[in-house]
């Protein structure tokens, strides 16, 4: 894929770990989008036909995407997985002392400690872009998966903080914005993988802020600061700032500064769904991504 190609863009598993471990006490208060997604994402699953028993929410963070899926689940197992131990003990102090359904692991997309067909559905809510290797983390969610098993996942598409990142690139040289998979790489990786099916849909999402100050602060307090090899290795100066601030400016409308998002939501299976009563072409699954 072109990032997994683009070592200027690699993430560093250190430092997204390090970034969530100082943000988890406090993530529940900036996380509105991610919630908001989260909601979306866990309630396509009205249109999906499934009743799972065991399911694995992979970058599951502060647990608020399993509270969704118990809501829905009320029989089902569902196991946490987070890179981060500070995001799974603020979603442990919320779990039920007595009688929980809920398995907390600290573990790596890359190297999950599962058998295979352990899961009847798989979710991941705004994970995969901090992945350098799609191809290994759809192979194992495949080997995880149990016969009828779904993949559902949402993710942040290359528009996302566009604004933000022709600022910077104004300024110098340095990669300062978290790069973004695309939704047409995703569907590839997806196939390539196994993963059968795919269904994939983009939405635009745009937040509006009074300064670019307070954009810069949210990211920060998500966790979502840059943590590219690109990345400038030492502090951004003030005056750089200042012109990235200037910068901004332009894009000001009705009083607020934007901050797009590019949403990707997708689901995909690992055989054939039973309610498919038409077999469907891998050229069929290009042209569906092409008109996204």
């Amino acid at each position: 894929m072109k990032e997994s190609n683009n070592t200027q863009y690699n993430k560093n598993l250190n430092s997204i770990r390090s970034a969530f471990e100082k943000v988890s006490a406090h993530y529940d208060e900036y996380s509105i989008l991610q919630r908001t997604i989260t909601d979306r994402l866990v309630g396509s699953l009205d249109e999906i036909k499934i009743n799972p028993i065991s399911i694995l929410d992979l970058g599951s963070g502060t647990g608020y995407g399993s509270k969704m899926l118990h809501k829905k689940f009320k029989d089902a197992h569902i196991y946490q997985i987070d890179v981060s131990e500070g995001m799974l003990s603020m979603s442990r102090e919320k779990a039920p002392i007595f009688f929980s359904k809920d398995h907390f692991i600290c573990a790596d997309a890359n190297r999950l400690p599962f058998k295979e067909n352990h899961f009847d559905l798989v979710v991941s809510g705004l994970m995969l872009q901090w992945c350098n290797n799609l191809d290994v983390v759809f192979a194992e969610i495949k080997h995880l998966l149990s016969e009828n098993g779904v993949f559902l996942f949402s993710s942040f598409g290359p528009d996302s903080l566009k604004e933000l990142r022709d600022c910077w690139a104004r300024v110098d040289d340095y990669v300062h914005v978290n790069a973004f998979i695309d939704m047409h790489d995703i569907g590839d990786a997806l196939m390539r993988n196994g993963l059968m099916f795919p269904i994939l849909n983009m939405e635009k999402i745009v937040l509006t802020y009074n300064e670019c100050r307070q954009l810069m602060n949210e990211l920060k307090h998500i966790g979502a600061q840059n943590i590219n090899h690109g990345r400038r290795k030492t502090l951004t100066g003030k005056k750089r700032l200042e012109k990235v601030f200037e910068c901004y400016e332009k894009y000001r409308s009705n009083g607020k500064l934007p901050a797009t998002y590019e949403v990707i939501y997708g689901h995909a299976w690992k055989s054939q769904p039973r309610q498919h009563s038409q077999s469907v072409t891998l050229e069929d699954v290009k042209q569906q991504l092409k008109k996204n």
